[in-house]
């Protein structure tokens, strides 16, 4: 017996040479004084094999053996704890004499920055904001807008029809509805949001931001609406940039224009921006369908009135450089910082 516990001490003392850390300590200190499994704890068991004249003395030799391991792995449980603390230090050490981690603060999307901005211009020009809704039904997306029941605009590969009735809005020209259902006017309303068409190439999304204008009251004119869109352009795109109206066709106006606004890249002269032209399509306009008044109950021999509809990514897309619309829903910090205003 004497020859094994000797074999047990010489274990312990060449195992802990390799130990690198607390943990590699308590497995292996579990090999030998586990009360269970351990090798010192199972060397009781070999107490019902000694003459009993020889019990005590193994038992207390066994104790000895037990009490000289446990102080063993102590001894060495303290140095692990120091190293290990060590260690740590080393590792968590901070150089006060580098420079600081660079912190970028974040930001609105582009999106929202260019809408506030819109909505600045006009709300400078006394324009209320009215907010649509995303689900309309159809009347008030296409029927009292003027739009016929056979126009494209209401085939099902063009709109996202929830039933026979309800769609997600395609327009956000809804929302000037149901103010001119609600309020006589004078009427004076930008109506941004979010609509929904099922288009998707580099220039279009199936989800996408417009801003509408609409003004209602007496002797309005198409003079009224370029004096608003001029300086609409000047503040989004630089002093000097100006406006030009194209005859164009939309249900819900008539005349319905095309607006251009001078290119803010080249000056008017001609760049590939605007395709050597000096001039870039921005949005539609026009004067208010008399239909479309009268069947919000507003006389249309007594009133007139001015609309246009600003489609966000657009304007953001030709502000910055952008040619994918698809940039603008992703999260590339690149793209982010170069389309920031702040």
């Amino acid at each position: 017996m004497n020859e094994k516990f000797g074999e047990i001490k010489q274990e312990i003392v060449d195992g802990i040479k390799g130990l690198q850390s607390s943990k590699a300590v308590y497995e292996f200190k579990k090999q030998f004084l586990d009360n269970k499994a351990g090798k010192i704890g199972l060397l009781m068991k070999e107490m019902k094999n000694i003459a009993p004249e020889e019990r005590a003395s193994f038992g207390k030799s066994v104790n000895d053996l037990k009490e000289w391991a446990q102080a063993r792995f102590a001894e060495l449980d303290e140095t692990m704890k120091s190293l290990e603390l060590e260690r740590r230090y080393a590792e968590e050490k901070i150089d006060v004499t580098e420079p600081g981690a660079e912190e970028k603060s974040g930001n609105l999307h582009p999106i929202t920055q260019m809408r506030n901005e819109i909505i600045d211009v006009f709300s400078g020009m006394g324009f209320e904001v009215v907010e649509n809704k995303e689900i309309e039904n159809d009347y008030y997306n296409f029927t009292a807008l003027n739009t016929p029941k056979d126009h494209p605009a209401r085939d099902m590969q063009d709109t996202f029809y929830l039933s026979p009735e309800y769609l997600l809005a395609t327009q956000t020209s809804a929302a000037q509805i149901h103010t001119m259902e609600a309020k006589k006017p004078p009427i004076k309303i930008l109506c941004p949001g979010k609509v929904f068409r099922s288009d998707d190439d580099a220039t279009h999304s199936p989800m996408f931001h417009q801003m509408e204008g609409l003004v209602v009251d007496k002797k309005i004119t198409l003079c009224d609406l370029k004096g608003m869109l001029d300086e609409f352009v000047q503040k989004i795109y630089g002093e000097g940039t100006t406006t030009r109206l194209r005859p164009s066709y939309f249900p819900f106006t008539e005349p319905s224009v095309e607006v251009d606004v001078s290119c803010f890249e080249c000056g008017g002269k001609g760049c590939k921006l605007c395709k050597g032209t000096g001039w870039i399509e921005i949005l539609g306009a026009g004067i208010v369908n008399r239909k479309v008044l009268a069947n919000c109950g507003i006389d249309p021999d007594q009133y007139s009135g001015l609309a246009f509809g600003i489609g966000l990514e657009r304007v953001t897309m030709l502000k910055y450089g952008i040619n994918n619309i698809k940039l603008l829903f992703e999260s590339d910090i690149k793209v982010l910082e170069q389309i920031d205003n702040n």
